[in-house]
């Protein structure tokens, strides 16, 4: 696949919804040219390097986070680098790391940090599966593979377009990337419209990532679907993972832990072990204001992570559907904090950080 020209970086967006196409995308771009994004030069403390395929944000100039829009069917943080200098997601796909076995390159649609959900239904049928990728079922990036079955789940792949950054701002404390994305099917159909704010943060012995997100149902009525595989979600360090057998666990803000956090709902949520030789950790918050506080978490042994607001039966046959319907216009939010630290929840005092950032404001 040819990587895209990244050329909509410097462009500022309003969250115009006009019942359009994507396939018809000049209108849209030029309204979201109206304004110039700004990017920071700072040196000392935060700055923000632009490339072709996206951003990478730096700590005392030295990078912490690299943020890619252009590779596959959604964005992705990949690669991010720990307070200790760790990286802090699997690698695989995206790179083959040296003694990583075969059975821990499972899932290549679990790319460092991303959002996706199974099945979003727009407009006239309009809709898709943003969670998967092509790759996942045999496809090669947008082709058909050999097997019937999975050309037809080949067919719903849905992407995430980045459309546009909207806001990119650094000072010595933390940096800001805001930027537009519209969701389109595979007939390159628009059915949803997401404003996506980031804010970075770095202390001596940890950093963070605030992920807020406000999705607009911009041309009809939009369901997102109850599904287990949905949400923004974290592949862990292949050393961290339980499956490892390194010590690898799991435990959320009411004490539950390892297989016992799947499909539980929690203020926080908290995978630890070892990386590269030392004790880390990945905390995941939600807010109080996030839809569905507190979250379902779709957390595994073999390491992956995700905050889930949108799966009810399909973790617990006994609830009720929770497929969440959105009315034309009308707009829903999620916002999540992800920290990592040194060793484990109780070590990093995540129970005290997830109070300090309930008690944040959020527009």
């Amino acid at each position: 696949m040819k990587i895209l020209t990244y050329l909509l970086m410097c462009f500022v967006a309003a969250c115009a919804c006009p019942s359009v196409l994507v396939a018809d995308e000049t209108d849209r771009k030029e309204q979201l040219a109206s304004k110039s994004a700004t990017k920071s030069t700072v040196v000392e403390g935060f700055s923000i390097a632009e490339g072709d395929h996206g951003v990478t944000i730096m700590v005392d100039g030295k990078p912490f986070a690299s943020y890619v829009v252009d590779d596959v069917n959604k964005p992705y943080f990949w690669p991010i680098v720990g307070p200790t200098g760790k990286p802090m997601t699997r690698a695989f796909p995206m790179q083959k790391v040296p003694g990583e076995s075969s059975v821990q390159r499972d899932h290549p649609h679990h790319r460092g940090i991303t959002f996706g959900h199974e099945s979003i239904v727009g407009p006239d049928q309009s809709g898709g599966d943003s969670w998967h990728e092509w790759i996942t079922f045999g496809g090669l990036r947008q082709g058909p593979g050999n097997n019937p079955d999975s050309d037809q789940r080949i067919s719903t792949i849905a992407s995430i377009k980045h459309l546009a950054f909207t806001e990119m701002e650094a000072d010595a404390d933390h940096a800001v990337v805001t930027e537009i994305c519209d969701y389109v099917d595979p007939n390159g159909k628009r059915f949803l419209s997401e404003e996506r704010r980031m804010t970075f943060r770095a202390q001596e012995d940890s950093r963070s990532i605030d992920v807020d997100q406000v999705f607009t149902a911009c041309d009809g009525e939009v369901c997102f679907a109850d599904r287990k595989d949905a949400g923004l979600s974290i592949r862990v360090p292949v050393g961290m993972a339980i499956d490892s057998g390194q010590g690898g666990r799991v435990i959320n803000s009411e004490g539950e832990m390892d297989d016992d956090t799947w499909s539980r709902a929690a203020k926080w949520c908290d995978y630890h072990g070892i990386v590269d030789g030392e004790h880390l950790g990945i905390a995941f918050l939600n807010h109080p204001s996030s839809y569905r506080f507190p979250t379902r978490w779709h957390v595994r042994s073999y390491g992956l992570f995700a905050a889930n607001p949108f799966a009810m039966q399909s973790y617990d046959p006994s609830l009720p559907d929770g497929t969440t319907t959105l009315q034309p216009g009308e707009k829903l939010k999620l916002n999540h904090r992800i920290i990592f630290h040194i060793g484990d929840a109780s070590a990093a005092g995540i129970e005290k950080a997830w109070q300090d950032y309930a008690e944040t404001v959020k527009d």
